[in-house]
């Protein structure tokens, strides 16, 4: 098999500054080395593992989502994450999936990517 794990996501922005604050204040992720390319931008990472390239200073297309439909990352954290999204006016959906047991929470990144975030299902809702 040619692939053997997940690289990065790559999102485009109109505003740099407020992604990066929804994946970083928000979710956790943190700004790290990125190539000196000749447009603005981020990469952001989970560990020691860039996992989301912000790009900016291209225009969005009509349907932000493209043919992406959305991004998953793990995560921990359920109750203090929603309280956090809530705090900031970011409206989310939760699931509660039986197999596997997670819990499944989307929203939308200040550009209009959608993001899932999956929580294990031993943790109390919000």
């Amino acid at each position: 098999m040619a692939i053997v794990g997940m690289n990065h996501f790559t999102v485009l922005s109109d505003d740099l500054d407020r992604t990066k604050a929804f994946y970083m204040g928000l979710l956790g992720l943190t700004e790290g080395p990125r190539p000196n390319f000749s447009f603005p931008g981020a990469w952001l990472y989970c560990g020691e593992q860039a996992v989301l390239h912000i790009i900016a200073g291209r225009p969005l297309p009509s349907d932000p989502q493209g043919v992406l439909d959305h991004m998953a990352f793990s995560a921990k954290d359920l109750q203090g994450t929603a309280r956090i999204l809530k705090s900031h006016g970011i409206d989310y959906e939760l699931r509660k999936l039986d197999r596997p047991n997670v819990w499944q929470l989307f929203c939308y990144d200040p550009s209009g990517a959608r993001v899932e975030l999956d929580f294990d299902g031993s943790e109390p809702a919000p």
